[in-house]
């Protein structure tokens, strides 16, 4: 017997861990790519506050800002980013490269300055392979910054970074890169929200176009052919999978919100479908009042061994309130009627027999009742005791067996 219960037991909270279990959303974290360790708003960012390009390399690979999070050779530290600078008339040509080893690079971005009269447009451009096709961001900024005075210079000559593999500047040490959310929450601090940083699809410069594809380096490229943007992922460029990721994350979380308020109704629907009250209280004036919720419309009945009290029933809450009598004995039936039997009213009897009357109320088995319709919504009658007839005749006792007259 001991063992069927457990067993029984054990079914059963197996059912209801089941039951609980569909109730829960699991979010799993987005699958990280290569670009999002490196952020381009940052990078316009940096460079319209550097006084030149060589400040701006210094930035970039600065150990205290750690702007970049890339470590494409897989080395566990992150690369360093040379800079590198083509000119041509009035437009300048910035890239960004990523030192792997003894002459091998990745670009990474380009800065494409341009000026058109007093005019100057920037554009921060991705990699092809590393951020999609057309992923552009146009900085303004706030101030004029210093760079373009230097650039156009009569004595400027282009910047060309002098570190290489295994050669670097003294202020540069290695780190080892975050976890990328860890990365987002870091960079975003140093883009500046003072500055508007548009999304764009089309390069404005055909010059820096024909620039770059001379002089673009893809060493890791070339190592992994199959790692490019579009076989990483589904989307065209990284702003298109920013905004998947978005719809994913609202979807996810929107998803969730309603498991938990259809969860949280259910337990509320079913802590309230079991609970039950049955009251009795009594006020100052030795009222009893006892409140019992049920479904059912039927009105309680009350029978009273006296005729001083009354009964009254209020409605579908089922409340009988019943006075107090000046008897001390009182016996009272909150038992629900649901009987449809007819109404019985019973009056007195006149006749010329002498009239006999009585000192004290008549406490036979069969009272006269007297029965009227409640106030209650309920299809059953109520029942009402009431006093009995004080004639000059007494009134006649019915049984079962027949008519008989009481003197």
């Amino acid at each position: 017997m001991k063992t069927r219960l457990l067993h029984i037991a054990l079914f059963v909270l197996l059912c209801v861990n089941n039951i609980f279990a569909q109730d829960v959303t699991t979010v799993r974290a987005n699958n990280t790519d290569i670009s999002d360790n490196l952020d381009l708003r940052a990078v316009a960012t940096i460079f319209g506050e550097s006084s030149d390009l060589e400040d701006f390399e210094r930035r970039l690979n600065d150990p205290d800002l750690q702007i970049s999070n890339l470590d494409l050779n897989g080395d566990n530290y992150v690369d360093y980013i040379r800079v590198i600078e083509a000119t041509q008339s009035n437009t300048h040509l910035i890239i960004l490269q990523s030192v792997l080893g003894p002459d091998t690079y990745q670009d990474i971005a380009t800065v494409e300055v341009e000026r058109s009269g007093n005019d100057v447009q920037v554009q921060v451009v991705g990699d092809v392979y590393m951020y999609g096709s057309n992923y552009i961001y146009e900085p303004v900024y706030v101030t004029r910054p210093v760079i373009f005075d230097v650039f156009w210079a009569i004595s400027y000559r282009p910047y060309y970074s002098p570190w290489y593999w295994g050669y670097y500047p003294t202020y540069y040490s290695y780190w080892a890169p975050y976890p990328v959310y860890r990365y987002r929450n870091h960079v975003h601090v140093y883009v500046n929200v003072n500055n508007t940083c548009n999304y764009v699809t089309t390069r404005r410069s055909s010059r820096a176009v024909s620039m770059h594809s001379a002089r673009r380096s893809n060493g890791y490229e070339r190592m992994h052919p199959d790692r490019s943007f579009a076989t990483r992922t589904n989307s065209t460029n990284r702003y298109a999978l920013e905004q998947s990721r978005e719809n994913v994350r609202v979807e996810r979380s929107s998803t969730a919100s309603r498991n938990s308020y259809n969860s949280s109704s259910r337990s509320t629907a079913d802590y309230s479908r079991g609970r039950s009250i049955n009251s009795s209280r009594t006020d100052n004036n030795g009222n009893v009042r006892t409140t019992t919720p049920s479904r059912s419309s039927a009105i309680s009945s009350s029978s009273r061994d006296n005729n001083q009290g009354t009964v009254r029933s209020r409605g579908n809450s089922n409340v009988v309130r019943s006075n107090p009598s000046t008897n001390n004995s009182r016996s009272y039936d909150a038992t629900p009627s649901r009987s449809s039997s007819p109404t019985v009213r019973t009056e007195p009897s006149r006749n010329s027999s002498p009239s006999v009357r009585s000192s004290s109320p008549s406490r036979s088995s069969s009272p006269s009742i007297r029965s009227t319709p409640s106030s209650s919504r309920s299809s059953s009658p109520s029942m009402r005791s009431s006093s009995p007839s004080r004639n000059s005749s007494p009134a006649p006792s019915r049984s079962s067996n027949g008519r008989n007259s009481r003197g």
